[in-house]
């Protein structure tokens, strides 16, 4: 079953973006390199606990 998670952005710590991912597939935290709007730049973005 998918589990959803909040990604946060590194830099403003800002929380921009949902998604869902695979618990058993993927047992680390995610990190996408996604765009921020209030940087109003690309960043890195890492899932939240």
């Amino acid at each position: 079953m998918r589990k959803k998670v909040i990604l946060v952005c590194e830099e403003c710590l800002s929380r921009n973006y949902e998604t869902t991912k695979n618990p058993q597939k993927d047992g680390q935290r995610l990190e996408i390199r996604k765009y921020c709007p209030k940087c109003k730049k690309h960043t890195i973005h890492k899932e939240t606990k």
